[in-house]
C-alpha cells in the first residue's frame, strides 16, 4: 500500500493566510512574494493535560461576581522599563519585545527577572539559543545576583510547560519565540506554522496559571518582528527596541499595550555592565549640540507625558542634479517635511526648488507631532540663510498650510523642560497666550509664519 503524501499548505510570511497553492501577491495583506510551503500538522492541536486540568473549572461568570485582578504586579525597578508598560507587570499579560540582534533585549529582561528575583519572587529564564552557561556568563557581566532566578535551557513547548507547572515561577521569560517548537507541526523551527502554534501554548500557559510572560522575538530587514503578523494580535504588549548598535542609547517603544498609553517610550544606555535607564532623555539630545551654528535649533516634543527638548538640524546646499532636489529626511516624516518646504517657499519667498535639503532628529528620535513644525522651518531658515540662531532658543508650534501658527498642548510641561536645560527664550504660537510662565523665559509670539525671519534674527535684515 502507497504510503499517502504529507499535505503542505501556504503560509503568508506577514499575516499568516493560509491557500492550498503559491500566491505571488497575499489577499490578506497585500504583501508580495510572501507565501512559504509548509507541511500540515499531522495530528490534532496538541491539549497538554497539565493545562486542561487547570482548566477543567472554567464557567461562566457574572460580571459583578469577579473579583478585581491588582492592575501591577510589581515594579521591575527599572522606572524606564515600567514606564513603558504603563506603570508595571500586570499578572497574566503576555508582552513580546522586538529587536535588532545585539540591540540589548536578552541583558534587558535578565535584568529585569533579576530584579524581580532580588525581590523575593521565583522566576525562570528559558532559553533556546544559548546554553545555560552562556547566560551565566553574560550576568557575571551585568554583576547580576538572582537567588531565585532559575535558567531552562529547552526548545520544546511540552518541556517549558511541564518545568513552569513544575516550579510555579511568577514570571517567565522565552528567548526566543522563534526557537520553540510544538508538537503537532512537522516544519522546522521559526516557520510560521511553529510560531504561531508555540505562542498560542505558551500565552494559554500564561493566562491559565496567571503569569507574566515575556517572549523576545527577531525582526525583519524590513524591522518587523518574524513570524505571521497574527503573534503580535495574540499578545496584549508589543514592545520595540529603537536605534542602531553602533550608537549607546536604546528606545523602548510599545507599538500596542492593553494596559497603558502607547505614547510612553523608554530610554536606556547600553554601558559594560549592562542597559541602564536614562532619567533625563532631553540631556543626552543635547550634549554635544554645537553652539552658534546655522542651521541647528531645539524643540520640545511630548513623548506620553514626558517632555523631551531635541535638536533638529537642516542642511540646505545647491542641487548637483538639475531639476531633481534631494529631500532626505531622518527621524521626521518626509511628506510633512516636504508641506513644510513648500510652505516656505510660498510664504517666504525662499528658493529653495533647485536646493538639496537634509533634516535630521539627533540621537535617533522620531517625532511624529506637529508641535516641532516651528522649529523645523526656523532650522530650514537658518540654513538657508547662513545664520545661527541663539542657543538659548527653544521653537514651538504647529503650521497651517496658510503660515499660520497653530497652539500647541502641554505648553507648560515643554517650558519648563526647557527652563531645567538653561533656555533663556522661548518662540510660541500667538494663541498659547496665558499658558505660558512668563517670569523665568522670555516668551515671544508669532502669529504667521512670514513673521519668522525678524524674530529668530531680531539684529539683522532678513
Amino acid at each position: 500500500m502507497a504510503k499517502k503524501k504529507a499535505k503542505t499548505t501556504f503560509y503568508c510570511s506577514s499575516c499568516g493566510y493560509q491557500s492550498p497553492k503559491w500566491l505571488g501577491k497575499c489577499p490578506g495583506c497585500q504583501a508580495w512574494n510572501t507565501f512559504v510551503e509548509e507541511r500540515e500538522a499531522t495530528e490534532k492541536t496538541a491539549t497538554f493535560p497539565e493545562l486542561a486540568v487547570l482548566n477543567q473549572d472554567s464557567r461562566p461568570q457574572l460580571l459583578a461576581e469577579i473579583e478585581n485582578t491588582p492592575p501591577v504586579q510589581g515594579k521591575s525597578r527599572i522606572a524606564e522599563f515600567d514606564r513603558v508598560l504603563g506603570g508595571g507587570i500586570v499578572p497574566g499579560a503576555v508582552t513580546l519585545v522586538g529587536g535588532d540582534p545585539g540591540i540589548g533585549k536578552s541583558t534587558l529582561l535578565l535584568e529585569v527577572l533579576a530584579n524581580l528575583s532580588n525581590n523575593g519572587q521565583r522566576t525562570m529564564y528559558v532559553t533556546g539559543e544559548e546554553s545555560p552557561g552562556q547566560v551565566k556568563l553574560r550576568s557575571e557581566r551585568l554583576r547580576i545576583v538572582a537567588p531565585s532566578l532559575y535558567l531552562l535551557s529547552a526548545t520544546e513547548v511540552g518541556t517549558i510547560i511541564a518545568h513552569t507547572l513544575e516550579l510555579k515561577p511568577q514570571a517567565l521569560v522565552i528567548d526566543s519565540i522563534q526557537t520553540v517548537t510544538a508538537p503537532e507541526s512537522t516544519s522546522p523551527p521559526g516557520s510560521v506554522s511553529q510560531i504561531r502554534l508555540a505562542a498560542a501554548h505558551l500565552i494559554k500557559l500564561a493566562k491559565t496559571i496567571n503569569i507574566p510572560l515575556f517572549l523576545i522575538g527577531h525582526v525583519t530587514k524590513e524591522g518587523t518582528i518574524a513570524g505571521p503578523r497574527i503573534l503580535e494580535h495574540m499578545v496584549d504588549t508589543v514592545l520595540y527596541f529603537e536605534s542602531g548598535t553602533q550608537h549607546p542609547y536604546r528606545i523602548l517603544r510599545a507599538v500596542k499595550n492593553r494596559f497603558g498609553s502607547t505614547n510612553e517610550i523608554g530610554v536606556f544606555e547600553m554601558t559594560g555592565s549592562g542597559l541602564k535607564g536614562v532619567d533625563s532623555p532631553s540631556h543626552i539630545f543635547l550634549a554635544e549640540r554645537p553652539a552658534e551654528l546655522a542651521g541647528s535649533l531645539v524643540t520640545a516634543t511630548m513623548e506620553g507625558s514626558r517632555p523631551i527638548l531635541t535638536e533638529i538640524q537642516a542642511l540646505v546646499s545647491g542641487s548637483s542634479m538639475a531639476g531633481i532636489p534631494r529631500r532626505t529626511t531622518l527621524g521626521i516624516d518626509k511628506g510633512r517635511a516636504s508641506l513644510m518646504i513648500a510652505i516656505l517657499e510660498k510664504q517666504l519667498h525662499l528658493l529653495l526648488a533647485d536646493k538639496d535639503i537634509f533634516l535630521n532628529v539627533i540621537g535617533g528620535l522620531k517625532i511624529i507631532e506637529p508641535a516641532i513644525d516651528l522649529g523645523l522651518m526656523g532650522a530650514i531658515v537658518s540654513s538657508y540663510l547662513d545664520r545661527a540662531v541663539p542657543a538659548s532658543t527653544l521653537l514651538l508650534g504647529e503650521v497651517g498650510l496658510t503660515g499660520e501658527i497653530r497652539r500647541v498642548n502641554f505648553l507648560e510641561q515643554r517650558l519648563g523642560e526647557a527652563r531645567k536645560f538653561g533656555f533663556t527664550r522661548a518662540i510660541i504660537p500667538k494663541n498659547n497666550l496665558g499658558a505660558a510662565d512668563k517670569t523665568s523665559i522670555t516668551i515671544e509670539e508669532i502669529n504667521n509664519i512670514t513673521e519668522l525671519p525678524a524674530i529668530l534674527f531680531p539684529n539683522n535684515d532678513s
